[in-house]
């Protein structure tokens, strides 16, 4: 397998207001992180609305989504939009898409959009990659997921696929996931660039970590989950380096509000030689 170089990307999911949004698109940048993704909605805001304005106060920063809910949008008015962001940029946007978390079938309803079954909304978004990929000259595409059919679609499709595990997920557990996306990529693994989503660095108590999860960080760290990073530098450069090696995972997320720390452990880990 070959062994791709590090990608550090931030998640970001709140935006107040504009100028908060851009300050931490700048902020991002001036860390040498190399990804801002918008959550899907950003608070109650559009993505697809605040990602140009993060790209027009930075110059080297790649934005992106993680991840689209396919429901909410007609695939070709998000055609449009995704070209546009691809071309304006410069080929500094990265499309994340997924179907949608159970909870988004309010937000569906409200738009208009049908939400469906997760086997239909599964089926529909293979629809969308599709059409997508219609257009050579489109953005890099990442799907993110650890049930069958979303592994089995990414295999086949995506430029950059998520390994989405829950958040007590273990080694030896993803060890599994792993193995299994290994199987369905065949021929394409390599061609395929394979990346993490962080909870959290460090072992501190997160309140808002927990409501979301149902579990708090040093829990998880007790119980040794993939889904935390050490604090200490050296630890967490060693653990990534382990972890491409075992998993061929070269690009890692966390939620914005890690972003200090996690510049500081991605430094090291690209410095030459």
């Amino acid at each position: 397998m070959t062994t791709k170089p590090f990608r550090f990307g931030i998640v970001s999911g709140f935006a107040p207001d504009l100028a908060t949004w851009t300050a931490q698109a700048r902020r991002f940048e001036e860390l040498g992180l190399d990804t801002m993704l918008a959550t899907d909605p950003v608070g109650d805001l559009d993505p697809l609305t605040l990602v140009p304005a993060a790209a027009a106060v930075t110059s080297g920063l790649t934005l992106g989504t993680f991840v689209l809910a396919d429901p909410f949008r007609d695939h070709r008015q998000l055609g449009w939009a995704v070209r546009t962001l691809h071309q304006s940029t410069g080929g500094r946007f990265e499309l994340g898409l997924g179907v949608g978390r159970p909870d988004a079938g309010v937000r569906a309803q409200a738009l208009g959009r049908a939400f469906g079954s997760p086997g239909e909304r599964i089926a529909r978004l293979a629809d969308t990659v599709a059409f997508l990929k219609e257009t050579p000259d489109r953005p890099r595409l990442l799907l993110a997921g650890s049930g069958p059919k979303m592994l089995a679609l990414a295999a086949r499709e995506a430029d950059i696929v998520t390994l989405s595990w829950l958040p007590r997920t273990t080694e030896a557990e993803a060890d599994s996931i792993v193995d299994t996306f290994r199987e369905l990529a065949g021929n394409r693994l390599s061609d395929i660039e394979l990346s993490m989503n962080l909870m959290a660095i460090g072992d501190r108590p997160a309140p808002h970590i927990a409501r979301f999860a149902g579990v708090d960080v040093p829990e998880l760290v007790a119980g040794g989950a993939v889904t935390v990073l050490p604090e200490n530098v050296a630890a967490a450069g060693e653990t990534l380096l382990r972890w491409r090696e075992r998993w061929g995972i070269s690009y890692v997320t966390v939620n914005s509000g890690y972003a200090e720390p996690f510049a500081a452990i991605a430094r090291p880990l690209r410095a030459p030689g």
